[in-house]
């Protein structure tokens, strides 16, 4: 009996010696997970704390609510802008400023040159808005494909598609404080003075004459833009915060500005072509 109660003693004291210890220092050594941000949060990050918002993105990627608010500040912008501007300003300013329409236009009679106005303002506005509704999310579209392509492809980033295309949409966050200062300037400017394809005077294009200025150096101007480039820098910052250690931020700013600059220079050279 009393070997019996010495090997129950022992073997309670190797139980004792192998149970965890849960002194408050130990047990305070296990970090808590960060608290996951919600949608709010997220919205305001993007501007204010870039980095913690985007490595939140990607490590839960959504996209659709900061597409539709990106999308809904575009069809006020134009919606206000026919109602308060008109279509048909805008056409004839394009006029004026591009020699070739301008000419062929004058070759037609008067009669015939205010038909064709009189018709395109009609499809006019709703080409716009028809170009904000599909056009955005095109245009999210086929730019994660590329950033993906090079991130991924070149690169070997290891991003998955989901994660790039919901930094992307939060990306043109800053397109909605664009589209609102504009609203301000253009009730504040005269409708003749409004500028519907340069509104606001954060890109040096803003200081060129658009009519005697060579078409390629306006338009490659015009993209030299404020929040342009705010929303290229939110990519690549969003791009790092999801490819970690695997990319350098140098990299993942080189795999966004890449196809944007190439993208820039075709789109300049065609206006400069067609001018």
């Amino acid at each position: 009996m009393c070997d019996l109660f010495h090997e129950s003693r022992a073997g309670g004291g190797a139980l004792e010696y192998n149970r965890a210890d849960m002194t408050p220092e130990n047990a305070s050594a296990v970090e808590p997970e960060p608290a996951r941000m919600g949608e709010f949060s997220r919205l305001t990050g993007v501007f204010f704390e870039p980095g913690k918002t985007f490595a939140d993105i990607a490590e839960r990627p959504r996209w659709l609510v900061p597409m539709l608010l990106v999308i809904v500040a575009g069809l006020a912008f134009y919606f206000l802008y026919g109602q308060h501007v008109g279509w048909e300003r805008f056409l004839r300013h394009q006029m004026e400023t591009n020699v070739r329409v301008q000419q062929s236009m004058e070759r037609l009679p008067a009669d015939q040159r205010d038909r064709a106005i009189a018709m395109q303002t009609k499809f006019m506005g709703i080409g716009y808005y028809f170009g904000t509704i599909v056009g955005v999310p095109v245009m999210y579209l086929i730019s994660a494909a590329i950033v993906l392509g090079i991130a991924s492809g070149l690169m070997s980033a290891g991003v998955k598609f989901k994660q790039v295309f919901a930094i992307v949409c939060y990306a043109g966050l800053p397109g909605i404080l664009k589209h609102a200062l504009a609203i301000v300037v253009m009730f504040l400017k005269s409708p003749d003075e409004f500028n519907l394809l340069n509104p606001l005077a954060f890109n040096p294009a803003a200081f060129l004459d658009p009519i005697s200025t060579p078409k390629f150096l306006y338009t490659g101007a015009m993209a030299l833009d404020l929040f342009t480039i705010w929303g290229i820098l939110l990519t690549a910052v969003g791009l790092k915060a999801a490819a970690g250690k695997r990319l350098s931020f140098g990299g993942a700013l080189f795999a966004v500005v890449l196809p944007w600059a190439v993208l820039v220079l075709l789109g300049a050279t065609i206006a400069g072509m067609f001018s």
